[in-house]
């Protein structure tokens, strides 16, 4: 251990507790303290030597021995108080004292002690405060006037040195003064040193948090112009921090989210403490140029020193913190989509229930109300005919009741992923030719033109040949079901490149474009259920919509209110099962025609690409009242 370890160590120990925990202050105090507690020693220690060689001293040179207790009672006021600027200015006002004092009785302004009046504002210089610096500077220029004054009014004590004495003592206060100059000079370079070396030690550990931590870290103007962002973004959005300044980061700000980004910072930039969520434009490492996307980003901003940094609409800069935050956001849109998916299943059952507590009931009272009479056709005295009619109404409401319950079977399945597709060649015309002679007397009935437009050379195509019946029943019944008396419902098929195209249009009460959006959602039905003039599941659209996907197909509704509805299906001529279970549905979007030209133009272009597409006239069969 040296020696100046050893002095160091005594140093830190007679520090105030408030200057332990700063580097900077800390030096500041030991600075002040070493050199008076140093020199008042060596000073003390000098003082018997000085006496045998001068013998016994004047009472100046007594008070000059004496005012060699100040320094050490200005480091005991610094170690007690931690006053810094106050001890300065008790040190000020001591070495000005001692000045006078001298002064006075050696010659007044002409005194070889009055130089060292220049010293004191340098010694108050080291104080890094201005007030003590103009206080120091004031009082020597006020002991300077009255050591003036003192001259002028003849008040300087007769017996002055000799002019031999005079110049030595001369010399010996510029020497003295400049050395003590010297060594504040060495003190200032210390400090200043040691200043810089904390400040450089200060940036680079900031330097190394900005640097490491996730976070991202900038400093913004109120239009959101940025000044500083730490080299955390170049992580976060994929470029480098160059290009983030200015308007950089702003131009990468969502358009929608602009708003609340720049709103955020002014409310930051009058004084508030902000937050906001917005998206940022990112470009991956390695990915193809113009390849992007978005991240979600958390923003906290709050002033920066709004006391003092201020631009020149008055207004505090902003220091933000920015996180990635996508992460939660992809979460809160899974809860959400669970949630959607838990009411939509709630939902689904309230209509389930009320749809089959009629379509279920219905059937069953039959069933049970005629079996009932013909247990009682004694009493009642039925006849052969009631019997057989009463027979008929049982078997058909039993059929009835077997469809619903196959038809939510068949749902079922498809939902669970355990309907098989059983693939083989067919004849699609003569599957649609059937079907639609089936439905002729319904359609018949209900005074409604059904029209089938099939060319005579379809191409066979491979499939499951009963899925593309139910497809076409349900599609073609739904269709005379919802139109009115005198309408008409019109089947066309053609090729359409390697598919075949379906389409069934209608001019019947349409459908609403809220109800659209819903439609081929098992046990949904258009319209209110106490509204409803129809029976009916739900189920039927919801099958053939499972169905076609099952297919790989594609599937089109268009429709408006007392308009009719247009439903365009293709299925793949060729049906290939797919190795996986498809990742996605290709059934198209569901979406409203705006005007009816909108559907007159879709029927035209449809039926242009029917007839170019096939190559002998299709035959045209109308089925009507």
């Amino acid at each position: 251990m040296t020696v100046l370890s050893i002095i160091r160590d005594c140093l830190d120990a007679l520090l105030h507790p408030s200057a332990r925990y700063d580097a900077l202050t800390r030096a500041r105090h030991r600075a002040f303290m070493a050199p008076r507690l140093l020199g008042s020693l060596a000073a003390f220690a000098a003082f018997p030597i000085y006496l045998v060689l001068r013998g016994a001293p004047s009472a100046i040179e007594v008070a000059a021995f004496a005012w060699l207790i100040a320094p050490i009672l200005l480091s005991w006021f610094l170690s007690r108080t931690g006053r810094y600027e106050g001890a300065h200015v008790l040190s000020s006002l001591a070495l000005a004292g001692l000045i006078m004092a001298v002064a006075a009785t050696t010659g007044g302004i002409e005194s070889f002690a009055a130089i060292w009046l220049v010293v004191v504002p340098l010694e108050a210089a080291l104080s890094a405060s201005r007030r003590v610096a103009a206080f120091a500077s004031l009082l020597a220029l006020s002991c300077a006037g009255i050591l003036i004054l003192v001259s002028q009014l003849g008040w300087l004590p007769i017996d002055l040195p000799s002019a031999t004495e005079r110049g030595v003592l001369m010399a010996l206060g510029v020497a003295s003064a400049t050395l003590y100059a010297a060594g504040l000079a060495f003190s200032a370079e210390s400090l200043a040193r040691t200043s810089v070396a904390l400040l450089s030690r200060e940036e680079e550990r900031y330097r190394l948090l900005a640097r490491n931590m996730s976070d991202v870290i900038s400093r913004h103007q109120r239009n959101g112009a940025v000044q500083f962002i730490s080299p955390a973004a170049e992580t976060m959005l994929g470029m480098p921090v160059t290009q983030l300044l200015g308007h950089g980061l702003f131009d990468r700000v969502h358009v929608g989210d602009r708003p609340a980004y720049l709103t955020a910072l002014s409310d930051a930039a009058r004084g508030d403490v902000c937050s906001v969520e917005f998206r940022l434009r990112r470009e991956p490492a390695g990915s193809e140029r113009g390849q992007i996307d978005f991240i979600w980003v958390g923003m906290r901003c709050r002033p920066l020193d709004p006391d003092r940094v201020r631009d020149v609409a008055g207004e505090a800069e902003v220091v933000a913190v920015m996180r990635d935050v996508t992460d939660r956001k992809l979460a809160e849109q899974a809860l959400d989509q669970a949630r959607s998916a838990a009411e939509a299943a709630d939902a689904a059952k309230t209509r389930f229930l009320a749809t089959m507590s009629h379509e279920l009931r219905t059937p069953l009272n039959a069933i049970i109300g005629f079996s009932e009479m013909i247990a009682q056709e004694q009493t009642l005295m039925l006849g052969a005919a009631q019997r057989k009619e009463y027979a008929q109404l049982i078997n058909e409401s039993g059929q009835h009741l077997l469809s619903v319950v196959n038809g939510i079977l068949d749902m079922s399945k498809m939902e669970s992923g355990n309907f098989e597709i059983a693939s083989e060649p067919f004849a699609p015309r003569a599957s649609l030719m059937h079907c639609c002679n089936l439905l002729a007397l319904k359609a018949r009935e209900n005074g409604i033109d059904l029209i089938t437009d099939a060319p005579q050379d379809l191409p066979v195509m491979t499939g499951d040949p009963r899925a593309f019946k139910q497809i076409v029943l349900n599609l073609v019944a739904n269709a005379i079901k919802f139109t009115e008396r005198g309408g008409q419902v019109t089947v066309t098929a053609a090729v359409s490149g390697s598919q075949l195209a379906l389409r069934i249009s209608d001019t019947g009460v349409g459908i609403a474009p809220d109800d659209l959006k819903r439609i081929g959602a098992p046990f949904f039905q258009a319209g209110k259920t106490y509204q409803r003039r129809h029976e009916g599941t739900g189920l039927g659209l919801s099958i053939v919509k499972s169905l076609i996907a099952l297919h790989l197909g594609e599937l089109t509704v268009q429709s408006r209110l007392g308009e009719g509805t247009a439903v365009t299906v293709k299925l793949p001529l060729v049906y290939t099962p797919p190795q996986a279970k498809p990742a996605e549905s290709k059934i198209a979007t569901l979406t409203p025609v705006l005007r009816q030209e909108s559907h007159n133009q879709s029927h035209e272009e449809s039926h242009d690409q029917l007839h170019e597409e096939s190559h002998d006239q299709p035959a045209l069969v109308k089925k009507s009242a």
